[in-house]
């Protein structure tokens, strides 16, 4: 069979589990950035993103046989594009244990701050946080997570999780005050 950039989601698994080497491109390559995008909340550059991202794709492609096509592909290959995103952090990241939670109330950042920026913007100033809180920072924010999962996912105590939180907000309202944004 011959596989294109438009071919159907179900033509290229077909062609994936027949290790088809075109096939696997062209799916590499329609999930390329909504996948990078999850890779880049978790890392510090691009190319660390770009890593984390074929390790995870060298998964789907390895347990592609396991995909019940029930659930939608892309859900399907961004939950182990975010397991191995985690992995990642686990495996580099040194994790400074928290054992009082003694930090003032945290003032949220200000609605017309958030207003001002644009996605990628958002995202470049996540990424310049430390790798722990950034990671905290994402799980808790962005994906929705709750301390006591962050917790289990990151194997780190309840309270590391709540003072990396806090600790990120604090470093993004000076990273967005240092842009004149108004916090």
């Amino acid at each position: 069979m011959h596989y294109t950039i438009h071919s159907t989601d179900a033509d290229l698994i077909k062609g994936c589990r027949q290790k088809d080497r075109l096939a696997q491109k062209y799916l590499y390559k329609r999930y390329y950035g909504k996948m990078l995008g999850i890779c880049m909340r978790y890392t510090n550059h691009k190319e660390e993103a770009i890593d984390v991202l074929n390790r995870a794709f060298l998964k789907v492609f390895q347990n592609l046989g396991k995909y019940e096509e029930t659930g939608a592909l892309g859900g399907w290959i961004a939950r182990i594009v975010f397991r191995t995103a985690i992995d990642y952090v686990r495996s580099t990241v040194k994790y400074r244990e928290v054992m009082d939670y003694n930090t003032e109330r945290e003032n949220s950042i200000g609605a017309d701050a958030i207003e001002q920026l644009y996605a990628e913007d958002i995202y470049k100033l996540i990424q310049e946080l430390p790798p722990t809180n950034r990671a905290v920072f994402s799980l808790y924010v962005i994906d929705g997570y709750k301390h006591r999962e962050i917790a289990e996912l990151l194997k780190i105590k309840l309270n590391t999780s709540k003072w990396h939180l806090a600790e990120a907000k604090k470093q993004l309202r000076v990273l967005l005050e240092s842009m004149n944004y108004k916090v």
